[in-house]
């Protein structure tokens, strides 16, 4: 009977041969894709504020967060989108003698810009076609106050928060890259970045949805009227405060995932080349 899972090394060389055609990608498809993974993750954080913004119980929030988000994610390894956390680990195809630095930059910039442009497009029709208005604009509040809190964070512990995040996700994405049915691919994405969720954890994709939401619904006048008097502090949430949150979160998403990824390369086929050969 097959195995309908792969073994670690069999995962991260799967996860390697999958890189190589990640790199080599036409400029189009990947923008694209690009464009698709930001929109599957903006609509994954467009329904967790959507059914997290009448809950008072930070308990009862972060697990209903938590059990809604990642099917985001699981969304996009099943489509083979191109997601800029997901590809952090890139590297590794190049340790395994594939591809170019130069081809690497180019994946990382291209998906980050498509992931910028579909959260931006999911942000703004959520925000201007009336998506917010929920409860007389208490999500349009609740939209704008979780943006405003993530552009008030410290440098030093959005990046700690997103290495943390990028370490689940990435374990995620080998997760669903070891399973051979879409079932095992789901159940894969979905346990590790319910962990990332739960604990609060900073992504930057997912980050451009709820700065970038709340950027927009600050523009609109009812909804900037509702969140002053509900005594939600505007005063961050400015594009300078949403580079002070996007920088440091991709810089620590960028270190977490590129940490776990060569990890497991490491493990799993250089040490083991060594053991073989002894």
């Amino acid at each position: 009977m097959e195995r309908l899972y792969l073994t670690p090394g069999e995962m991260i060389a799967a996860y390697s041969a999958a890189g190589r055609g990640k790199l080599n990608r036409p400029t189009a498809s990947l923008l694209l894709l690009g464009i698709l993974a930001g929109a599957i993750i903006a609509v994954a954080g467009a329904a967790t504020n959507t059914a997290a913004y009448g809950i008072a119980d930070t308990w009862t929030l972060r697990t209903v967060c938590a059990l809604l988000f990642p099917f985001g994610l699981g969304l996009v390894v099943v489509t083979g989108s191109e997601l800029f956390t997901g590809n952090c680990m890139l590297p590794i195809t190049l340790l395994d003698g594939s591809g170019t630095v130069g081809q690497l930059l180019r994946n990382w910039a291209l998906s980050y810009l498509g992931n910028i442009l579909g959260a931006g497009l999911v942000a703004a029709l959520c925000v201007f076609c009336g998506q917010l208005d929920y409860s007389a604009g208490a999500l349009a509040v609740y939209t704008i106050r979780v943006g405003a809190a993530k552009c008030a964070m410290s440098f030093g512990n959005a990046f700690g928060l997103g290495i943390l995040c990028n370490f689940l996700v990435c374990l995620g994405v080998l997760a669903a890259n070891s399973a051979k049915d879409t079932a095992g691919r789901l159940l894969g994405a979905y346990l590790p970045v319910c962990f990332f969720v739960l604990c609060g954890f900073e992504h930057c994709i997912a980050n451009l949805y709820y700065i970038g939401a709340a950027l927009m619904a600050a523009t609109v006048p009812e909804y900037a009227a509702l969140a002053v008097e509900a005594g939600v502090d505007l005063s961050s949430l400015t594009l300078a405060g949403a580079a002070a949150n996007l920088i440091p979160v991709t810089l620590g998403n960028l270190a977490g995932g590129l940490g776990v990824g060569l990890l497991l390369w490491y493990c799993h086929t250089q040490a083991e080349k060594k053991t073989a050969a002894r």
